[in-house]
């Protein structure tokens, strides 16, 4: 999910009114559901430029519907019907037209979006001559084809010029960090969700500064939490009651995941913050483990950016006197208290810094540098150049460790990825997750200059050009 909305590998179709309890539900793959949808709105022989403008419309539909979680947040058990009243045509079974077959393998995660929305739009359609409604006509869409319109001018005839279209979405099973627990979040609670909340509470309220943070953030249910809370409630119109239920719950979500630079899902302080096991820990001297290895990572970045943080010697993953010199000296730069000690506060300071620098750093340029860790969690579905370059690391590292496989260099993280990945982290003591964070992006790169050029090369050392 970076950071943008990701298309789902399955979708929950309800065959039937919302409200309908005797409907059956049925689950498909993403891409399957498309074709059912096109096949039965749409006719094969059409232009292409007309299909190819429908099915956008379609697939954005379909994605506002499971990325809004529209109608799973009002207690449903799926993500969108097939009743056209509210959704759009499905039929069980029905034949798929090759012609449309074919542009939905190339374009079904590809989406239209607003300027300034990350979300994608609830793209209205209806026929044009049975129907008329407030967006694409299809037999409208059909004429402007053959004016010889292609399908982006298309559909700006009916949305606007404020449209975009976006491509190569990734593509992942969904997470369930967005599901609601079950039960409501209230004074006392505590566990995974709430931390959740709170750090999504603390994203908004940058946007929204009325709602105080919540600090420090924890598992418990505090009351800075309620507090919090309460005000959210008081913005967005909910009532004030200083509780999560499912209504604030959803309504959390989607304003954590729909308001313009605040919806980044996989930046990199949220991946770090909840896309891994354990929760972020305080950090100090004579300390060990990976999140040291993390702490290291980030402080050899800033240190080599900003010439007032003090620079480590090695790889490490012991909070040692270097360690703490480093710390402290950051702190001292960003206006922190120099206690050596990472607290969370110093730790989000840390992230910032390094956010900076890393959305600085052209990919193109590498030369014999390995790249900064790209700023989310590699994980099984994504696509990216990053997928590719660390394919290309574990394939020159499996010469020297055999029981580290190869890869096929696609750039694609699939399961294949994934197995050298956890044999990799099997061999060198990291966490066994299949996943690439900060921790195994360092340890694969490290290793990789160490057995290419000889040396060890740190992360963040200077490039060669200026960072603006």
């Amino acid at each position: 999910m970076v950071g943008e909305p990701f298309i789902p590998e399955q979708i929950t179709v309800h065959l039937g009114r919302p409200d309908d309890a005797s409907a059956k539900n049925v689950t498909m793959d993403f891409p399957l559901y498309v074709k059912n949808v096109a096949s039965s709105e749409l006719y094969p022989t059409w232009p292409e430029a007309a299909l190819r403008a429908n099915i956008y419309a379609i697939i954005s539909f379909a994605l506002n519907r499971y990325y809004t979680e529209w109608y799973r947040s009002r207690g449903y058990d799926f993500d969108i019907t097939n009743t056209t009243q509210y959704d759009q045509a499905f039929v069980e079974n029905r034949s798929i037209y090759e012609p449309i077959s074919e542009i939905v393998d190339e374009i079904f995660n590809s989406y239209i979006v607003r300027d300034g929305s990350i979300v994608p739009m609830a793209a209205r359609f209806c026929d044009g001559r049975q129907s008329q409604c407030e967006g694409l006509t299809q037999w409208g869409s059909v004429e402007y084809a053959n004016q010889g319109l292609g399908p982006y001018d298309i559909l700006t005839k009916f949305y606007g010029n404020d449209i975009n279209i976006v491509t190569d979405a990734p593509v992942h099973a969904p997470d369930n960090v967005a599901s609601y627990p079950g039960e409501p979040l209230t004074l006392g609670s505590s566990g995974p969700p709430v931390e959740r909340m709170q750090r999504r509470l603390n994203s908004i309220s940058n946007n929204y500064p009325a709602i105080p943070k919540i600090t420090p953030v924890s598992n418990v249910y505090d009351l800075a939490t309620q507090s919090a809370v309460k005000k959210f409630q008081e913005v967005f119109n909910l009532p004030q009651t200083g509780v999560i239920d499912s209504a604030t719950w959803y309504k959390i979500i989607y304003i954590y995941t729909s308001v313009k630079k605040l919806a980044e899902l996989d930046s990199l302080g949220a991946s770090l913050a909840e896309n891994t096991v354990e929760r972020l820990p305080e950090m100090k001297l004579g300390d060990s483990g990976v999140w040291i290895r993390r702490l290291d990572y980030l402080l050899a970045v800033v240190s080599s950016y900003y010439r007032d943080v003090q620079t480590l010697p090695a790889n490490n993953d012991i909070f040692d006197a270097d360690t703490e010199a480093s710390v402290k000296s950051f702190q001292k730069l960003f206006g922190l208290p120099e206690t050596g000690i990472v607290d969370s506060r110093t730790w989000q300071e840390l992230l910032s810094a390094y956010r900076g620098i890393a959305d600085n750093v052209p990919l193109e340029y590498l030369g014999e540098n390995v790249p900064l860790f790209p700023g989310e969690y590699l994980t099984q579905g994504i696509t990216s150049e990053y997928v590719r370059i660390i394919q290309e690391y574990l394939n020159f590292l499996s010469d020297t460790y055999t029981d580290i496989p190869k890869v096929e260099v696609t750039g694609y993280f699939g399961p294949q990825t994934e197995a050298a990945v956890k044999a990799f982290q099997q061999r060198f003591g990291l966490p066994v997750t299949g996943d690439i964070g900060l921790a195994t992006w360092d340890a694969i790169t490290s290793l990789y200059t160490e057995l290419k050029y000889g040396y060890t090369k740190r992360p963040g050392q200077f490039p060669g050009y200026t960072i603006s």
